[in-house]
């Protein structure tokens, strides 16, 4: 029997004429709840990773729980997910690819490794008030994050100097893409990237949508740190900002990859292994350096 609340009360009714009319199967109404034994732990570690990464979206946070051991798939995730209160990240709206009218893509993609680098910068405060800049640059393939140099002011020689640390490290790209801030179009800079040959790709003015992929970069900086940290001294933003750059490239799953990191520390089954870093003469390098 069932007991059903009304206006006079309740009164008893048959299990059979309740599930008849609430349209339910009996089966389903006598059917006990089970939890899975190992449920408890899997919510503490993705309440845990979700807490770390706090915009992160489930299918992300399902990643990181396989790379833990976890055998579990999206959908059970998406469920203790919204059974505990978390929020997925709000998505960014979608911007269109800037086309010619015969088809062709105005924007040069990148096919490999090293063929388009891509930089710029991104301004922000430490807590009391003082502003300082960061030079992010990303391999346009890879999706992997070569360097943010933090300091308060930044120029075409702090350009070239990281540019030259870069190329002798992981050689020169073909090309390398930017806006027109004076610090990339400097005939300092344009005159030794010609040395060296790497070809300048610049965007047109007021069009940062054809820069895109640093852009997206930049809002996941912004996103994932810089709106969440107080940095009281220049000195704690580089650390942080150093430390979110090593996690985003050996950790954080990138969507557009396959949800693996660009530069994972241990590759996993199914990830595509990087490409070759071309090879590059130190020593012819490194007398064209500034």
């Amino acid at each position: 029997m069932i007991y059903v609340r009304n206006t006079l009360g309740e009164e008893k009714v048959s299990e059979r004429r309740a599930c008849r009319v609430l349209g339910q199967p009996r089966s389903s109404q006598r059917r006990e709840p089970h939890v899975a034994d190992d449920e408890p732990r899997l919510v503490k570690d993705m309440v845990r990773l979700a807490s770390e990464y706090g915009r992160y979206g489930y299918r992300r946070v399902t990643k990181l729980l396989h790379w833990e051991g976890w055998n579990v798939n999206h959908k059970r995730v998406e469920r203790l997910w919204r059974q505990e209160g978390l929020k997925v990240p709000q998505k960014q709206p979608k911007r269109r690819r800037l086309w010619l009218g015969d088809g062709s893509c105005i924007r040069l993609r990148a096919g490999h490794k090293n063929h388009v680098w891509t930089y710029d910068f991104v301004h922000a405060r430490t807590h009391d008030g003082r502003a300082f800049r960061m030079l992010t640059l990303i391999d346009e393939h890879t999706r992997e994050c070569l360097a943010i140099d933090v300091r308060r002011k930044l120029n075409s020689e702090d350009v070239l100097e990281r540019l030259s640390d870069l190329f002798i490290q992981r050689g020169t790209p073909d090309y390398i893409r930017s806006d027109n801030g004076p610090e990339f179009t400097a005939n300092k800079v344009r005159e030794w990237l010609g040395r060296v040959a790497v070809k300048t790709l610049f965007i047109e003015p007021g069009s940062p949508w054809e820069n895109g992929y640093i852009e997206s970069f930049n809002g996941k900086l912004r996103d994932e740190l810089l709106n969440l940290e107080i940095f009281d001294t220049l000195l704690e933003a580089k650390v942080l900002i150093e430390r979110w750059r090593i996690d985003y490239n050996t950790i954080r799953p990138h969507s557009s990859l396959g949800y693996v990191p660009p530069a994972p520390k241990a590759f996993h089954p199914g990830s595509r292994t990087p490409a070759t870093p071309p090879s590059v003469n130190l020593g012819e390098l490194s007398k064209l350096r500034p």
